[in-house]
């Protein structure tokens, strides 16, 4: 079955409002959370909420801390989020990272003590709103093993950059392994198999079996190269910003255990190198020219047709998933036939 945009955006809120979580944190989540499923990262979307549900009744996810700068120049700052919702204290990082860049041309903001915050592009997207650059890295939980080993060190280490423009959406948003381990987590939770060279099983051979692949290793995308460039991000968003790294690293798959592992968001400011306006025109010149041949796709293309296409049809929601959603909705005495309309 298939709910609508506002339809998903009150069940996370009323859901989470009845778990003690402000309005306020509530809406935040909610709209990263939507705003996954509208680009079709359906692994970050909905289909990820009862990990946040499990992370809040474990105590890992906190709903009453503050978020508190430990650190602070004129155009860098430390964040200890104290465990709230990733999704807030990622939003508040970026606020202040963009805060700092309209004054130093760059903010930079390391975050420790958070927890999983969805889709990393959302908050590059926060940049594009302002005419900056936005780029945002996260290190997770091992799923990636050494090349040559196998037993999983690394995580799938997202990164997401956004580049302002007049006429295009411009944005990359990628784990730096060959599968994001949520749609590893989504295609046991439907009964899928997952594509051929994406992960091995515990004793290093190749698997379809995305049970057999969560009890293994996911491979880097682009053999050497996807692994160098998640080794780097293991170390700029652990050790960097005071958080943990390799096998130290837990919470951002089992919610049950504290979460350790770390951000780094960036803001970078046009207008401290030149003309805004100029760069965002000759962004357009550089993708009209990428895009003169027919059927040419850029970074962004994807999720501007994926976002048309899921607020005309809404977001699916598998049997599994839509048990998952009734059964929370249940404990917390939430009519979800009220929201959705009997469906």
């Amino acid at each position: 079955m298939n709910i609508q945009i506002d339809e998903e955006r009150s069940i996370i809120i009323e859901i989470l409002k009845r778990m003690d979580v402000s309005e306020e944190d509530a809406k935040i989540v909610a709209d990263v959370t939507v705003d996954a499923d509208l680009k079709g990262f359906s692994s970050h979307g909905i289909g990820r909420f009862p990990q946040y549900i499990k992370g809040l009744r474990a105590g890992t996810i906190k709903t009453d801390t503050e978020i508190v700068v430990e650190k602070e120049t004129v155009s860098t700052a430390l964040i200890n989020g104290n465990h709230r919702f990733g999704h807030v204290v990622t939003s508040r990082g970026m606020e202040l990272a963009i805060e700092k860049a309209k004054e130093t041309g760059i903010g930079l903001v390391g975050i420790h003590n958070s927890n999983h915050f969805g889709a990393t592009g959302y908050y590059t997207d926060m940049a594009l709103m302002e005419d900056m650059v936005g780029i945002a890295i996260a290190n997770t939980e091992p799923a990636v093993a050494p090349l040559g080993g196998k037993e999983p060190i690394i995580g799938t280490n997202p990164i997401a950059i956004g580049m302002p423009s007049n006429k295009n959406y411009v944005s990359v948003d990628m784990a730096t392994s060959a599968s994001a381990r949520g749609k590893l987590i989504e295609a046991m939770r439907k009964g899928e198999k997952i594509p051929e060279n994406v992960a091995l099983d515990a004793d290093g051979n190749p698997t379809i079996d995305p049970e057999a692949a969560l009890k293994g290793s996911i491979l880097p995308f682009g053999a050497h190269k996807g692994y160098a460039l998640a080794f780097m991000i293991e170390l700029l968003a652990g050790p960097l910003v005071r958080a943990a790294c390799g096998k130290e690293v837990t919470g951002t798959a089992h919610p049950e255990e504290m979460c350790t592992k770390g951000d780094l968001i960036a803001a970078i400011d046009p207008s401290k190198f030149g003309d805004t306006e100029t760069f965002k025109t000759e962004v357009d010149d550089f993708i009209s020219e990428v895009k003169a041949p027919e059927n040419v796709f850029i970074p962004g293309d994807m999720e501007v047709l994926n976002v048309k296409k899921h607020k005309e049809e809404g977001i699916e929601l598998d049997d599994k998933l839509l048990s998952q959603l009734k059964e929370i909705s249940e404990e917390v005495s939430l009519d979800l036939e009220e929201i959705i309309g009997g469906k």
